[in-house]
């Protein structure tokens, strides 16, 4: 029967403060201006740039001062020194960046609330002082207002995207705020935002393209005539170009209504996919340009989203890449709330395979969005997973979406229920289902991921092999290489095969975008460092590093009754005999030795995690439950390779206080301990008094 304790969550403090592990980095940007050096960020001063994050939504990016304070110094304590402003223009959401308050009518979109921008000012010095910088959408879901001088506002849907693309107003009103807000002086800092390395990124346009399946999201459709017959006007000039049929253009199929299953485009038809391409790339590097010329300093992206070929090409003269990954297929809408059970571990292809097409050769590539929401009761596996494989692919950051919505956030709130409401900006899915600042199976192991990214202690891929993709026809999807192989190499994608070998790829490691990379094992997929594993069948993986090691998955499943109790997991220096069938035993140095000479490390272990009596029916959710959360007591034998003999295994409380020694030996340089039983807690100090 499995044993629970609560878990109490603070705005203002973690458990554990590893801070003192980055402390030399301390303000944001000491080092000067982030830059693009061939497939990395590297600081002006010549020091690396590696960034592990959370993103703040909306509201949260206007906190009052006592909470920016509080909560800038808690994401240090976990190692973050990265938070992606996001949403910034949401009109669902209060602050905004063209209101303080709800009440009075807002009519246009054309000045920044000053209101507004003072707390973002304020936050922003916090951060900076704590050593944490931001990245930045420019766009996200402006809604254009009557005052704003754009034709059939009010039909307009938040930040039209596809019609943002090619509109002159729309596109000059983008340029005004970019001009507005990089412009705009931090009073705290006294820099304006474009002079303050504190950025170290921007986004052009978030989740915007121009290649998509309208069938399969609304954002690439037709629903205005007046931007409508705009499109095909111009889709006309470009085929008088080609030398082509003009008329072609004015036999789209237009629909009265949105009827399910009908496309509004027909993704074969070659010359409009090229058409769209072409429009992506031209909106792309005119914003690029624009930015420059306003002397925007940091590296600069077209978007962080993709649907096919045709983007990534339309992406090439940006200085690198973005995308999003979600591992999760449930139903969330305002009456019906189902629960996914599916396990990361158990996938056949990795999930970040979908925006891992994205990274071309020779440019650098960072995932701005990635979580395994709420209430999956597997998600622990995604903390691991998802910061060690950004490692293994020496990408250059990476933001959990989302740290929370609101800065409204309570000292302690239930899982799934930040909003008290059905939804945020009508969409039921936010009320709480990706926050996660107040999760112990997530940013409670956020400690890990930002040393196995930040300090490195997961090794990039050894071998680059090329994903070879076909312009064919620009609308053509990606397929399976990427996904099957991102574990094992690092994985960039080529439209030509000169392109590989200008980057150093051999010429036996190019490979058609639609082939599957082979593996040695049938279940198991190891990367070439040997540091990262899974297990697909037994539904366990582990990284195996001199600094940071870790189990984690259906640890209980690998007993095997017929040879031995347990079944060893194969981590050199460590040995875990655990009772829980799912859980996660992280062990990291909190200084530079390896975990076999360090006197200072840090064990988490996490599994389960929810609300008390939260209840299902099925895979249905009844109730969110009550306060306090609860985290399973995960009960294992630990033994490590070390050579101090003196090492004390503390229990460390909510509170972050030492609760109580837990009984260790050491004997032939192996400690042994048993955690759980005794001291049950999700962290323990290992130290050398």
């Amino acid at each position: 029967m499995p044993t629970y304790i609560p878990s109490e969550q603070h705005i203002d403090r973690m458990p554990i403060d590893i801070s003192f592990v980055f402390e030399s980095e301390r303000p944001a940007g000491k080092h000067g201006f982030c830059q693009r050096v061939g497939d990395r960020f590297v600081f002006e001063d010549g020091t690396p740039a590696k960034f592990f994050g959370v993103i703040c939504n909306g509201a949260s990016c206007f906190p009052e001062h006592d909470h920016a304070e509080k909560v800038a110094r808690r994401l240090a304590q976990t190692g973050v020194n990265y938070v992606r402003f996001h949403q910034l223009d949401a009109e669902w959401c209060t602050p905004n960046l063209y209101r303080l308050t709800s009440g009075k009518r807002v009519e246009t979109t054309r000045n920044l609330h000053p209101g507004s921008m003072e707390r973002l000012d304020y936050w922003i010095k916090c951060l900076k002082e704590q050593g944490i910088y931001a990245c930045i959408d420019m766009t996200t879901y402006r809604k254009f207002k009557s005052g704003d001088g754009v034709p059939f506002a009010v039909q307009l849907a938040q930040n039209e995207k596809f019609y943002t693309h090619f509109d002159e107003r729309l596109i000059f009103l983008q340029k005004e705020f970019c001009e507005k807000f990089w412009n705009h002086v931090n009073p705290y800092t006294g820099l304006a935002y474009k002079d303050d390395p504190f950025f170290f990124a921007c986004v052009i346009s978030n989740e915007d393209d121009t290649l998509g399946d309208y069938e399969k999201s609304p954002r690439y459709g037709f629903d205005v005539k007046y931007y409508d017959d705009e499109f095909r006007d111009l889709f006309a000039a470009w085929l008088r170009e080609q030398g082509k049929d003009p008329a072609h253009a004015y036999q789209i199929r237009l629909e009265s209504e949105r009827f399910p299953g009908k496309r509004w485009w027909d993704q074969n038809d070659v010359d409009q996919a090229n058409f769209r391409m072409e429009l992506e790339k031209r909106y792309a590097e005119e914003m690029y340009a624009h930015l420059r010329s306003l002397g925007v300093k940091i590296p600069i992206a077209d978007t962080n989203w993709k649907k096919c070929n045709g983007d990534v090409k339309a992406m090439e003269n940006m200085d690198f890449n973005a995308g999003n990954c979600y591992f999760y297929e449930w139903t969330w809408s305002e009456y019906e709330k189902n629960m996914e059970t599916r396990h990361l571990l158990a996938a056949d292809s990795a999930p970040l395979g979908d925006v891992a097409s994205l990274r071309r050769a020779g440019h650098p590539f960072h995932i701005t969005e990635w979580d395994m929401p709420w209430p999956n009761p597997y998600r622990a596996e995604s903390a691991v997973w998802f910061p060690a494989i950004a490692a293994l692919q020496d990408y250059v950051g990476m933001s959990i979406h989302t740290y929370c919505y609101t800065p409204h956030i309570k000292d302690t709130d239930l899982l799934g229920k930040e909003a008290p409401t059905n939804g945020v900006g009508s969409v039921p899915y936010r009320e709480g289902v990706f926050t996660c600042w107040n999760d112990p199976a997530k940013f409670g192991l956020f400690y890990h991921g930002a040393l196995m990214l930040r300090r490195g202690d997961v090794s990039p891929a050894k071998k680059t092999i090329a994903s070879l993709c076909s312009l064919e026809n620009p609308a053509a999807e990606h397929s399976e290489l990427a996904a099957s192989a991102m574990e094992i190499h690092k994985v960039v994608s080529v439209f030509d095969e000169k392109q590989a070998l200008e980057n150093g790829i051999a010429p036996e490691d190019i490979y058609p975008d639609s082939a599957f990379f082979p593996r040695e094992e049938k279940n198991v997929i190891r990367s070439d460092t040997g540091e990262v594993w899974r297990d697909l069948k037994q539904k366990i993986g582990a990284v195996d590093t001199p600094r940071t090691k870790i189990v984690y998955g259906c640890l209980a499943s690998t007993r095997d009754a017929d040879l031995d109790p347990y079944r060893k997991i194969p981590v050199e220096g460590l040995t875990v005999r655990c009772n829980n069938d799912l859980a996660v035993i992280a062990l990291s140095s909190l200084n530079d030795k390896p975990l076999c000479e360090s006197d200072n490390i840090l064990l988490t272990t996490v599994g389960r995690a929810g609300n008390t009596d939260m209840q299902f029916n099925g895979d249905k959710l009844v109730s969110y439950g009550r306060l306090p959360i609860l985290t399973e007591v995960i009960d294992a034998e630990i033994e490590l390779e070390t050579s101090c003999p003196d090492l004390q295994v503390w229990a460390i409380n909510s509170e972050g206080s030492y609760a109580g020694v837990v009984k260790s030996v050491w004997e032939n340089g192996v400690l042994k301990f048993h955690v759980g039983p005794h001291w049950p807690s999700q962290y323990y100090l290992i130290m050398q008094e």
